[in-house]
């Protein structure tokens, strides 16, 4: 696959990322190869899927006024928030294509339930006024990078004080991979720092799987070494561009991964390599995937 084309910045090409797409590479080059340059489809999961749609009933539920935003409102819009992601993306209807009697979507749509109920737990809705919900953010680095995504919330105190705040369906993360968790916050702390030339006075985790909130306070040294690791990121994925070397990770989420059967790893083979522009690829870097939304 030829770079020849793109204008080069720093010696890598022009590129963009969202956290999701870095994460990816992170984690395993071949599967961000996969699932960016290969395009491999892969079929949604039933958490992936109830976390997109408890994110959106969290987005919807500060659409109440103060003092109906209650668990009860919240779990009347868990039906509507499915049927309009269904509408999105028919795809999902697979996850109960045998559920006959209604049974096990029913059982799916109570474990959503119960994570809300875990929400209410944490904060009270009616206290807060989000100044944005599901906020897409962009902006450009110094080395041509375009960093974008989008937010769950954005809290901004009247003193101006910022709190980035994130949603997380899954339980949270042991001290070894909090770091890893962490590093979504602070790309999104450095687009909004860029943006509004304020960092960010928090930093929110809010797992809902066991009903935890991880706090971190970034500063400006932690942003300048965010910076130059997703700069570096994209020069390492620029460098798989012009080689072809997508190596693989393995490790104990491959039991999760679609494509596990084609990982040499696993004594799989790769699909050769599609005939795909790097302006192509670069769309694909920086996609926001609606089923299965980091969390």
């Amino acid at each position: 696959m030829s770079v020849a084309a793109e204008v080069p910045v720093n010696g890598h090409p022009r590129g963009a990322l969202s956290p999701s797409r870095a994460a990816d590479f992170m984690s395993c080059p071949l599967k961000y190869r996969f699932r960016v340059v290969d395009r491999l489809p892969e079929k949604p999961s039933s958490a992936a899927v109830r976390g997109t749609v408890v994110h959106g009933v969290l987005e919807r539920l500060f659409d109440l006024p103060r003092g109906q935003r209650t668990l009860e409102q919240a779990a009347e819009l868990l039906e509507p928030q499915w049927q309009q992601l269904l509408a999105a993306e028919p795809e999902v209807a697979g996850l109960f294509a045998e559920d006959a009697d209604g049974a096990e979507l029913a059982s799916w749509l109570a474990e959503a339930h119960k994570l809300l109920g875990k929400y209410f737990t944490l904060e009270d809705p009616n206290l807060l006024e989000p100044a944005e919900r599901e906020l897409y953010v962009e902006t450009e680095l110094e080395s041509g990078l375009v960093l974008r995504g989008y937010v769950d919330r954005l809290d901004v105190a009247p003193t101006g004080e910022i709190r980035v705040v994130d949603y997380k369906t899954g339980r949270s993360p042991s001290e070894f991979f909090e770091a890893k968790a962490l590093f979504q916050m602070k790309f999104y702390a450095l687009v909004l720092w860029r943006l509004r030339g304020v960092v960010p006075a928090m930093l929110q985790l809010v797992y809902l799987g066991n009903g935890e909130i991880v706090r971190y306070i970034p500063d400006e040294a932690d942003l300048r070494a965010c910076e130059r690791k997703v700069t570096a990121l994209w020069a390492a994925i620029s460098h798989a561009l012009e080689t072809g070397d997508w190596r693989p990770s393995p490790g104990p989420l491959c039991d999760w991964c679609d494509h596990k059967s084609l990982c040499p790893s696993w004594g799989g083979t790769p699909p050769p390599l599609p005939q795909r522009s790097v302006e192509e690829v670069v769309v694909e870097s920086s996609g926001v995937d609606l089923i299965g939304v980091d969390g």
